[in-house]
């Protein structure tokens, strides 16, 4: 209610004017309280004279009077609250935002072609390290595309976590062939549409034609939207016009096409048409990084996305509840025998006249939208919940145990908690991105240094990314004590070849390596290329002592097992009519 004053009352109007048509029933209401004060009002004279001084007070008819008033004017306060008077609008503030990056490197088997040395895959990856230590400052995301489009890390200020990832990068890892820049693209409006700030997309790619200029401007000019995207669009060619024969998947030989190998080269007239289009810039690669630090300069010099004050469209500011007040007060002085639910009931209209108090629901007028989110996550509606919830960590919670992970990351982002953090790394491990639950488990313990779960939470997360996981340590402990018992009891084996010891028999002998293979009461689990769906409890469970299971070594085939896995949660599936190279 603040900056109300002066009324502007060229702007004046009422927002919901039919409640105006209340004055009519002020107006019988008082005709009938002011003729009910008149001393030879009809219906006494069905009160017998004996009976009326005790029935009928006489008291003041001056005072019935302004009584009657008051009524009046309190009940013309209430109409006009309800009918909401306005003279002006709501602005919003204007925000300063980080404007994102995604980096889109092409995985197709013509990015292993030699034509730039050592390939142009090897030589992109050059370029993306050289571009991470020439520190943008944005948010960065890489995503690898070729039949599919898939997440490798998502944003993130941690370049380091990029660089581990891009090193093991190649076409193998991808699920299915192809050069498919529109599910990149769509993929990455999809990573930068957590701001509202203008985002960066870098692409890495060969071979561009007239289906990707379309592309390209669909995407900067979608057709469902009357306004162009902000986005920018930065291209690095990865080929050269001579160009150079794609190698066979197998590594030996080339990719045939009509039995001729096929030749990978730059189409510089397509180029110089995608260069045409506003927001995309092409860059010439260049021997030294100097091309990759004009686009870093780029983004950190607009890192900064000031967002204007706008007007919300056709909302004005509800000045209603500035007469609410005084038609209470005046409801107070009103105060006898039968108008009590009346007062009732008037408050609880004028509660609900305000726009920011918007009664939605019936249960809106007797229950917080949390304690209906509450009863809806009691009987198993966690989406229903989550609607209902007004805090980012109880809405992630919610969305979390109906499996709808990548909500639930949403809605723990906007939580600042140490509590939302640790939550955040829990739903990005049950969503794949375990660099990014390894981020999120640190800002967690940044935030609060006493939470031993999250603690172990990052440091099994780090071993697996590393390639390293608990379970192929307790293996190399368990194999070394194993070595030592053997060492210390060689010369009292019954099998000893020195001559010292007796010839064993043979149940002897099974004996003592039924001895030697005794398990602990704790079961190995079986090596799987997964996580296991018990990490998230950080607890040690007695009954169910399993340890964690291990991720292959190679990262690169970790990545491969994460983008099946995707492909097939999301069914996602290659164009028919894209190129396999």
């Amino acid at each position: 209610m603040t900056d109300i004053f002066p009324i502007i009352w060229s702007d004046f109007h009422f927002l919901r004017p039919q409640f105006l048509w209340g004055f009519v029933g002020v107006g019988v209401i008082l005709i009938l309280g002011l003729l009910s004060t008149r001393e030879n009002a009809r219906w006494k004279k069905h009160i017998a004279p004996h009976l009326r001084p005790f029935v009928i007070s006489k008291g003041s008819r001056t005072t019935k009077i302004v009584l009657q008033l008051i009524q009046a004017i309190a009940l013309s306060c209430a109409v006009l609250a309800l009918a909401g008077p306005t003279w002006k609008k709501v602005q919003l503030p204007g925000q300063i935002l980080e404007t994102p990056m995604v980096i889109l490197l092409d995985l197709s088997q013509s990015m292993m072609a030699d034509d730039i040395q050592p390939t142009r895959l090897e030589r992109a990856k050059f370029k993306i390290n050289d571009l991470l230590d020439a520190k943008p400052g944005a948010r960065i995301s890489l995503v690898g595309f070729a039949g599919t489009a898939h997440t490798i890390v998502p944003l993130t200020r941690d370049y380091k976590i990029i660089k581990n990832h891009v090193e093991t990068l190649s076409p193998k890892v991808m699920p299915f062939r192809g050069s498919d820049l529109k599910k990149a693209l769509d993929l990455a409006d999809t990573l930068m549409s957590v701001t509202t700030a203008p985002g960066t997309v870098l692409i890495f790619s060969d071979d561009f034609d007239n289906q990707d200029f379309e592309v390209i401007q669909n995407f900067l000019e979608p057709l469902k939207s009357t306004t162009p995207s902000r986005n920018k669009i930065e291209i690095m060619p990865m080929n050269t016009p001579s160009g150079a024969e794609v190698p066979a998947y197998g590594g030996r030989g080339f990719l045939k096409n009509d039995g001729k190998p096929l030749h990978s080269s730059l189409n510089s007239a397509v180029l110089s048409q995608i260069g045409g289009l506003e927001n995309v810039t092409i860059h010439q690669l260049t021997l030294d990084n100097s091309d990759v630090e004009l686009i870093a300069k780029n983004v950190s010099d607009h890192l900064k996305f000031t967002e204007a004050p706008t007007e919300k469209e056709d909302e004005w500011r509800d000045v209603g509840l500035l007469l609410a007040a005084p038609s209470a007060l005046l409801i107070l002085m009103w105060f006898r025998k039968g108008w009590v639910v009346f007062s009732l009931l008037m408050m609880v209209s004028l509660s609900s006249c305000n726009s920011s108090n918007k009664v939605e629901d019936f249960n809106d007028l007797w229950f917080t939208r949390d304690y209906q989110g509450q009863k809806e996550s009691e009987a198993g509606h966690f989406v229903e919940a989550a609607s209902l919830y007004k805090g980012p960590l109880r809405q992630g919670v919610a969305y979390f145990k109906a499996g709808e992970y990548d909500e639930a990351i949403r809605a723990f982002s906007r939580d600042t908690s140490a509590m939302g953090a640790y939550n955040l790394g829990l739903a990005y491990v049950q969503n794949g991105d375990l660099a990014a639950a390894q981020l999120a488990f640190g800002e967690a313990i940044k935030l609060d240094p006493e939470n031993e779960t999250a603690r172990n939470n990052y440091n099994k997360l780090g071993h697996v990314l590393e390639g390293e996981s608990e379970a192929s340590i307790a293996d190399a402990q368990e194999a070394a004590t194993e070595k030592e018992k053997a060492k210390n009891e060689q010369n009292k084996s019954p099998e000893d070849l020195s001559g010292g010891g007796q010839k064993a028999g043979k149940k002897d002998m099974e004996k003592e390596r039924l001895e030697e293979t005794v398990n602990t009461d704790i079961r190995k689990a079986k090596e799987q290329d997964e996580v296991p769906v018990d990490f998230k409890s950080g607890e040690n469970n007695n009954q169910q002592k399993v340890m964690m299971q291990k991720l292959d070594d190679d990262p690169a085939r970790f990545l491969m097992k994460k983008f099946e896995f995707e492909a097939k949660r999301k069914n996602l599936k290659p164009n028919p009519d894209e190129k396999p190279w």
